[in-house]
C-alpha cells in the first residue's frame, strides 16, 4: 500500500488573504486523504526545510504584488539554491496560488512564476485542471475558476475588504486544487510503489 501524500504548502500573505486560501488547499487536500503542512515562507527554520524536503508535494502561494510574487516570497525562491544545485526537490509535485486586488492584476504572472521555479527544481507541475466558470451569460461570479486560470487557484479580493471577504468562489477554487494535488500526489506514489521505485 502506498503511503499517505504529504503536502507542503509554502506561501506569504501580506494581509490575510492569502492565507485563506493557504487554509483552503489545505482543507482540500486533507479531505482527498493528504497529510498537509503550511509553511510561511517569511519564517524558515531548518524544521521548516525539512518538511519542504520531505513533502511529496510543495504547493506555492503568495498575494500578486507588481505583477508577480511578493518580495518575502522571491526572497524565499532564491534561498532555495542549494537545493537547486543538488536537485532536492526533482520530481516532487508542484502547484500554485495568488490573491490580487483586480479582476486580473498580472496574476497569471505570479502563477507562471511559481511554475518555472518548479521546473527548474525538476518538479512536475499540476495545473488547476478546470474549465473557466462565469465565462457565458448563463454562468456566475459564483463558479469554481471564476477568473478563468488555468496553470493554478487565483483569487481576487478588493483591496478595502479584511480577509473574510475572499470570495466563497475562490476559497472552493483553492479547495479544489488542494484536493487535484492531493490526488495526484497519491497516484504518483502508487506507481512509483508499483514499480518499485519507492525511495
Amino acid at each position: 500500500m502506498s503511503k499517505k501524500p504529504r503536502i507542503a504548502i509554502a506561501y506569504f500573505s501580506g494581509f490575510g488573504h492569502t492565507d485563506r486560501l493557504a487554509e483552503a488547499v489545505r482543507s482540500g487536500a486533507v479531505e482527498a486523504g493528504a497529510q498537509v503542512e503550511l509553511v510561511r515562507v517569511d519564517a524558515m527554520s531548518e524544521e521548516l526545510w525539512g518538511v519542504l524536503d520531505e513533502a511529496d508535494a510543495i504547493v506555492f502561494g503568495s498575494p500578486t504584488y507588481m505583477g508577480s510574487a511578493a518580495g518575502a516570497f522571491h526572497v524565499f525562491a532564491e534561498s532555495t539554491s542549494k537545493r537547486w544545485a543538488s536537485a532536492a526537490w526533482k520530481d516532487k509535485l508542484g502547484a500554485g496560488f495568488t490573491n490580487a486586488a483586480c479582476k486580473a492584476g498580472d496574476k497569471h504572472s505570479t502563477l507562471a512564476y511559481f511554475a518555472t521555479l518548479a521546473a527548474q527544481h525538476q518538479m512536475n507541475w499540476v495545473n488547476l485542471g478546470l474549465h473557466p466558470g462565469w465565462h457565458t451569460s448563463s454562468e456566475s461570479e459564483n463558479d469554481l475558476n471564476r477568473l478563468g486560470y488555468f496553470n493554478g487557484a487565483a483569487a481576487s479580493t478588493p483591496a478595502d475588504l479584511p480577509p473574510e471577504g475572499v470570495s466563497k468562489a475562490d476559497i472552493a477554487t483553492a479547495e479544489h486544487l488542494g484536493e487535484r494535488v492531493a490526488r495526484h500526489t497519491a497516484i504518483v506514489l502508487a506507481g512509483r510503489t508499483a514499480l518499485g521505485l519507492t525511495a
